[in-house]
């Protein structure tokens, strides 16, 4: 028997107690791979394994193996809700126990929250929940497309355009005119900067003691007169990646001198819009404004609702009162007769009202999103007679499936590994109908999985092919995708904006399934689609009853229900490695990838992923991939760090990663062969978009599975490790799966009690929000 320890739930008293006992009979590991003693102390990949190490124990019975005790620093546990640069999480939201203060700042907004809530007893056009910018955008998209005026009537020559306000600007952290369909990363075009633009904010930049390096990308984030904007608004340095409010502060202190100070408005501007964005890569697409006042208040802004009043009237952030309807209790009924201290009950009994900040980019796309939804659940035909095929389905859940497609425009249907046959049998059972029909996947793997389980191989296909048109059935004359029924795997890597770009693309009347496991992690971009859909219950639901098999599929189902159990691993399936530090850990992954794994279990090397936590630290996918490649593919890196052979990641955006290998290179660049794919990236893009992938993170991995992962947790892991992460990373490996353990008790009780973070949107809300579809 090979064995993971039994998790336990902590006392919650005891919960901080660093001497907590780790021995007997539920705390131990049953049945590990227990390391020798020769070799122990070492770290480098190029210390080759004793032939009676790891292997020997991997091909022991599960008489002998023992249990062992791991040394983990009592510091090995950060707290939670840290920043990726350590710096604090922003501080929970306080109870607003001032709510009348709250809505006597939005009194202006009045008139439209009351006409929100008149347009909830009736069908709510697409858009008219928007405001602001967001809304003058979506009427002149609507203008244009209507061909009422022409696109150029929006906008008036650069050369008449004055330097631009903060409002005005277009950096990502204020709120600029974004298109109303958000494109995927292959349609994006490559942003330049001209040699002029980018001497002269060199210069810019100079003055203030900025790095010179930064002139080129803050000439593409700011566009031809980016000098111009940063000699006005220094802080808009903001706005460029990687910069934070520090180091824009000290620039602006070089540029104004005495001018400038912790309240320039300019500054609180910039700072609102820098927040937002920075919560966007945390995956929220709104924050409450106490939230945003708190961060503030931290960085010196010394009246922080009055920098909050400023961001929304320039227009860099919207403001938003879902929830409680503001309207009503804004203006409660005034009890009869004069009795103050019931009218005084009456006002502290009122709930307050949830003040959120948002980006228009993402109130655009949450609003077009859930209009859509809402379009697609009440166009489609109802009645459809898919009996005989629901009757021929290979599995009770798959029948259910079929049926309940047949009845709704927009289906939710949940479940692990092993529940992805239904949507391949519904995709086999509507193309047997004739209609047009196909599966969408959020990486290549995933459409080769989903296209062997159909039978067809143009029945699946990634997302990203689909939207961008290099795959699928094409468009109709009016631009919609000519489907009848598409199929949306991998449903929890869904972002905002991707989501509402899709919906967007079909036609009335076509069928949309959205499929995926709700316990993996969540989309690399902002947004819980899957999530909110689910717990709006905007749909019929579809739980598969289909569990994954095995002992991989019985330990991660108890993950996902917060508990972490032994299972019986007759055959190796799962195998524990316990360590004492990161060196011994990456010392044994290399040992396991290399040798172990493809003897004991016979998975070569090209087949075995390692996960990890994150990409810095001593045992991160940096540290791992240097030594994995001294060990499987040694070589100089004279190709900007890579060698022919190498196994790499191609990342051409942010949540994008396309695994891959190293072909050659030339003047063109890197090329890369991935899976089957040429792809050449261009030699000033290698270092920002080409990284070592024989380890990668759990987010990186999501939607990917390989016949053996070995997932490492050295101690300093601790305080990254959650229960959708341990469920992600543990549930990639389809026979095999090794743990290098390293992190003790942290392991059980990130999967008893750290849940998947919570992300704010605004989604749920406006879905709960439409009308409630007709029954009949």
């Amino acid at each position: 028997m090979t064995a993971l320890p039994r998790g336990e739930t902590p006392d919650p008293a005891a919960e901080n107690h660093e001497d907590r006992e780790d021995a007997g009979s539920d705390g131990a590991v049953g049945a590990t791979v227990t390391p020798g003693d020769e070799g122990a102390e070492g770290s480098g990949a190029e210390q080759a394994p004793a032939s009676s190490e790891v292997p020997a124990a991997l091909d022991a019975s599960a008489e002998s193996g023992t249990a062992a005790d791991l040394e983990v620093p009592a510091d090995s546990e950060a707290p939670v809700g840290t920043e990726a640069d350590g710096t604090p999480a922003a501080a929970a939201a306080p109870a607003l126990s001032e709510a009348e203060i709250e809505l006597a700042a939005q009194r202006e907004l009045r008139e439209r929250i009351e006409k929100r809530k008149a347009e909830k007893e009736g069908p709510i056009p697409a858009g008219t929940k928007l405001s602001g910018p967001a809304a003058d955008l979506l009427a002149a998209v609507r203008a244009v497309e209507s061909g009422e005026k022409a696109a150029t009537a929006f906008f008036e020559p650069r050369a008449s355009t004055p330097a631009p306000r903060p409002a005005a600007t277009t950096g990502p952290a204020y709120a600029s005119p974004s298109p109303a369909r958000p494109r995927s990363a292959e349609q994006q075009p490559t942003h330049t900067a001209s040699p002029e633009a980018a001497d002269a904010v060199a210069a810019v930049l100079a003055e203030g003691g900025a790095p010179e390096a930064m002139a080129r990308p803050a000439a593409v984030t700011l566009g031809e007169q980016a000098a111009g904007i940063l000699r006005e608004n220094p802080w808009q340095l903001l706005s460029v990646p990687g910069v934070r409010p520090e180091q824009a502060d000290g620039f602006a202190r070089a540029l104004l001198g005495t001018e400038c100070g912790p309240d320039d408005e300019r500054r609180t501007a910039a700072l609102v819009g820098w927040l937002l964005e920075r919560a966007a890569l945390q995956g929220h697409t709104a924050l409450d404004a106490s939230q945003v006042r708190a961060a503030l208040a931290e960085r010196a802004v010394t009246d922080p609702d009055a920098a909050v009043e400023h961001a929304v009237a320039e227009g860099v952030v919207l403001v938003f009162q879902d929830g409680l309807d503001p309207a009503d209790a804004a203006e409660p009924e005034e009890p009869e007769g004069d009795d103050e201290d019931g009218a005084q009950d009456a006002h502290d009994e009122q709930e307050p009202v949830q003040v959120l900040l948002g980006l228009d980019r993402y109130a655009l796309a949450e609003e077009s999103l859930a209009d859509g939804l809402a379009r697609l659940v009440n166009a489609c035909e109802k009645g459809a007679d898919w009996t005989q095929a629901a009757a021929a389905a290979p599995s009770p859940s798959a029948a259910e499936l079929i049926r309940t497609v047949a009845t709704a425009g927009l289906v939710a249907h949940s479940g692990g590994e092993s529940a992805r046959a239904e949507p391949a049998a519904l995709i086999a059972a509507a193309q047997g109908l004739g209609l047009r029909a196909l599966g969408a996947t959020h990486s290549v793997d995933g459409r080769h999985r989903l296209a062997t389980a159909v039978g067809d191989p143009q029945a699946a296909l990634t997302l990203r092919d689909l939207l961008s048109g290099a795959a699928g059935t094409g468009r109709d004359t009016d631009g919609a995708l000519a489907l009848d029924l598409l199929v949306v795997l991998d449903a929890p890597q869904l972002d905002v904006e991707t989501a509402a770009m899709l919906v967007e693309s079909l036609a009335d009347g076509t069928r949309l399934v959205l499929s995926g496991d709700p316990g993996v992690l969540g989309s690399a971009g902002a947004g819980r689609v899957f999530a909110d859909v689910l717990a709006a219950r905007a749909c019929p639901q579809v739980v598969s009853r289909t569990p994954d098999p095995g002992p991989i599929g019985e330990l991660v189902s108890g993950i996902g229900i917060g508990e972490l159990t032994q299972v019986e691993a007759p055959g190796r399936e799962v195998v524990i490695v316990p360590v004492r530090d990161a060196g011994e850990a990456v010392h044994r992954t290399v040992q396991l990838v290399a040798d172990s794994v493809p003897r004991a279990i016979g998975v070569p090397s090209s087949d075995t992923q390692v996960i990890t936590v994150g990409h810095g630290g001593s045992a991160g996918t940096k540290a791992l991939n240097a030594a994995l490649k001294e060990r499987l593919n040694p070589g100089p890196g004279r190709f900007g760090g890579f060698d022919p052979g190498d196994r790499v990641v191609h990342v051409p955006a942010p949540g994008r990663a396309v695994p891959g290998s190293v072909v050659s290179a030339d003047a063109a660049g890197l090329h890369l062969d991935c899976a089957g794919t040429p792809v050449v990236v261009p030699p000033d893009a290698v270092e920002s978009s080409v990284r070592h992938s024989w380890a990668l993170s759990a987010h990186q991995a999501a939607g990917m599975r390989w016949p053996a992962v070995v997932v490492v947790l050295p101690g300093d892991a601790a305080q990254g490790l959650s229960r959708p992460w341990v469920y992600t990373a543990f549930s990639r490996g389809e026979r095999h799966l090794s743990v290098v353990h390293g992190v003790d008790q942290a392991l059980p009780r990130a999967v008893a009690e750290i849940p998947a973070q919570e992300r704010t949107t605004r989604l749920r809300p406006l879905l709960e929000a439409l009308p409630t579809p007709d029954a009949s």
